[in-house]
């Protein structure tokens, strides 16, 4: 190997992220080590999850004020994770709909978490300018799922 391609393959090796490289030709051996190495993975390096106690929340519907869209007054937040449903069956007219006038304690969508199903109901009399969240579709806790303006 010339003293050119030598430096031109550091220049690769340098580049590349490579730990090391060992090359033989002929009666000629190259081995390019980097000096600092990074660890193989190990199960040990990895820090065990400590168990947590699941203690059952009343569901509360969280509503906050809109600051991404300031012409929209409140999004109605999921309460917990699980499957979002806009009906109570599938292929039933679903709960609320855009434009569609609510009354506090009505029920405007379904979160089913480990198989149970959980009813949303507004807290407040509201009209439903989008709903965020398609039908079947995850949500996640504190996750927007319907935008209302307060009445």
């Amino acid at each position: 190997m010339k003293i050119d391609e030598i430096k031109e393959l550091m220049k690769f090796f340098e580049a590349s992220g490579i730990g090391k490289v060992k090359i033989k030709q002929d009666d000629f051996e190259i081995e390019l080590k980097r000096s600092v190495e990074v660890p193989e993975f190990t199960p040990d390096m990895c820090p065990t999850p400590i168990p947590q106690a699941v203690t059952p929340q009343p569901i509360n519907l969280v509503v906050n004020g809109s600051e991404a869209h300031p012409k929209k007054d409140s999004t109605i937040n999921s309460p917990m994770v699980g499957t979002f449903y806009m009906a109570p069956s599938p292929g039933a007219k679903p709960f609320v709909s855009v434009g569609q006038t609510i009354r506090k304690g009505e029920v405007v969508g379904i979160i089913e978490a480990m198989k149970i199903m959980n009813e949303i109901e507004a807290e407040f009399d509201c009209r439903v300018l989008d709903i965020l969240v398609a039908d079947g579709q995850p949500v996640e806790y504190d996750m927007p799922i319907i935008e209302v303006e307060k009445l």
